[in-house]
């Protein structure tokens, strides 16, 4: 069974939704989808949204080994995605060496604010976190004290691994900035960072097409004909 833990937030419902039909459209092999929600782990993620935050699972991602009782591999997104290949293809690149696989980017925003208005904040390792693969036993650090305590760049920045030798790499393709890079028709798994075509601003952005395709799909119900 391949896990998949997808961040969600309640100015993004229409982004998990889209998403979660897209990997399964796609998969050619069991999956399991659990939407990262604030009010259904409030038992154990309990830190306060901080004002620099743009979205409500920007530190609560660090859950998922805790949630997977620190056994196995999770692959974990944002919402604001959209999947355009077999997600397994991804969960065979999974690998025990590591504790995390994430794509390396390197890269600068060419925007001071995104979506709704929000501040860009600029770090390093920026976006390294938007999807990864835990290792889950790997993951012991993130108990739910030390993802409720530790700072934004201590999480983000993987500073809860002994050595960045168990950060392993995955293509830019699993996770393709759209509005950072050129539109890439081999692009598997491309992120609206900047904002999803659900929000008016973004609703040309590359791919855009493709997700409006993908969302009047997830909407389409099939009646029987009429007698």
């Amino acid at each position: 069974m391949i896990r998949v833990f997808i961040g969600y937030d309640d100015n993004e419902k229409v982004a998990f939704s889209t998403l979660s039909h897209s990997l399964l459209k796609h998969a050619t092999q069991p999956i399991a989808i659990t939407p990262i929600r604030l009010q259904n782990i409030k038992d154990v993620f309990v830190r306060e949204r901080l004002p620099i935050q743009s979205t409500e699972f920007a530190f609560s991602r660090f859950i998922v080994p805790y949630l997977c009782n620190y056994s196995g591999h999770a692959i974990f997104m944002d919402c604001d995605m959209l999947a355009r290949a077999d997600i397994n293809e991804l969960w065979r690149q999974r690998s025990t060496k590591y504790a995390v696989q994430c794509v390396q980017h390197d890269y600068s925003p060419s925007s001071k604010v995104k979506f709704l208005n929000q501040p860009q904040t600029i770090y390093a390792k920026k976006n390294w976190s938007s999807m990864m693969i835990f290792n889950c036993s790997k993951c012991l650090t993130l108990t739910p004290d030390y993802v409720n305590s530790a700072t934004g760049l201590e999480l983000h920045q993987y500073k809860w691994l002994e050595s960045e030798d168990l950060i392993g790499k995955i293509d830019e393709e699993w996770n393709w900035l759209v509005g950072e890079y050129e539109k890439n028709p081999q692009a598997k798994l491309v992120h609206f960072t900047e904002g999803g075509p659900y929000f008016k601003d973004y609703e040309n952005s590359d791919y855009a097409d493709e997700w409006f395709e993908m969302y009047k799909d997830t909407t389409k119900t099939q009646m029987g004909n009429k007698k």
